[in-house]
């Protein structure tokens, strides 16, 4: 009896191979790469410092020339830069480079700034995909697997070079979720603006370990050291560059002050009730 054949793989969706060029190749942008260029993709780069070194330990092609960065022929230009420098950077950009129609992403941690930039800025032709993956190096050093990535299709002509980009992530196992700028601003100010602003109070206070931590503070200064490790400026653009952050911290600033209220209502009644009981 002849033994069964082995069952077909399960389909992958179909993409096509990218010419991605990286503008901002720090930390973040080598992070991308790593797994853009395991999936096949053709990687350029430019940026600020020289980082020709490792592109060409990467395989990646760096350019130190912006002009001829621009005018390679690219089907995606990835904005790797920090949230408070971006304007700058996409200004200089010689944009009358481009050969052709190209699709703009960019990756930061606030939306309807970068939005509203690209909007006004690139040309008419060009397509914007807003993105936020929602984790980095350290978070996802083992794997993008059930590893949030948000995106917003602002304005796609050309469906299969977005829908290929936005393949990367899904092929790697992310969660998937389509959502507007303005809505992931208000939930990323209630939710990554409010972590980074604990973590960086607990910083201030100079929590550390003690012998007797609870898995609860131990949480606490992972917190912080965690939240520490992170530049400065992004802290500050998650608060200047989110309409939505403001109200945000007050809202802390007054919960707080509940908090304490309420700790301070009942220190009085508990000394009230041992006068009364004298």
């Amino acid at each position: 009896m002849p033994l069964p054949l082995p069952l077909p793989l399960p389909a992958t969706p179909s993409s096509q191979t990218l010419k991605i060029g990286i503008v901002g190749f720090g930390n973040f942008g080598q992070f991308l790469a790593k797994t853009m260029i395991k999936q096949g993709h053709t990687l350029s780069a430019t940026s600020r410092s020289d980082y020709s070194d490792l592109c060409f330990q990467m395989g990646i092609h760096f350019y130190r020339d912006v002009s001829e960065f621009v005018s390679s022929d690219l089907d995606v230009i990835l904005l790797c830069t920090s949230i408070l420098s971006l304007s700058e950077v996409v200004g200089s950009l010689p944009l009358s480079s481009l050969k052709r129609p190209t699709l703009f992403v960019d990756v930061l941690s606030v939306k309807e700034h970068p939005r509203d930039l690209l909007l006004r800025v690139l040309p008419e032709d060009s397509d914007i995909l807003c993105t936020h993956p929602m984790f980095g190096p350290q978070t996802a050093k083992n794997g993008w697997t059930d590893l949030t990535f948000m995106y917003d299709k602002v304005r796609i002509r050309d469906e299969a070079i977005c829908s290929s980009f936005v393949q990367i992530f899904a092929c790697e196992g992310c969660k998937m979720v389509q959502m507007s700028c303005e809505e992931h601003d208000k939930a990323a100010a209630k939710s990554q603006f409010i972590t980074h602003t604990i973590g960086r109070t607990l910083g201030e206070m100079d929590i550390k370990s003690t012998p007797i931590d609870t898995k609860g503070f131990q949480a606490l200064v992972k917190l912080k050291e965690t939240m520490m490790g992170n530049s400065i400026d992004l802290y500050s653009g998650l608060f200047v560059c989110n309409r939505f952050a403001r109200q945000e911290l007050e809202n802390l600033e007054r919960a707080l002050y509940k908090v304490k209220e309420t700790l301070l209502q009942r220190m009085n009644e508990d000394h009230d009730q041992e006068r009364a009981g004298s």
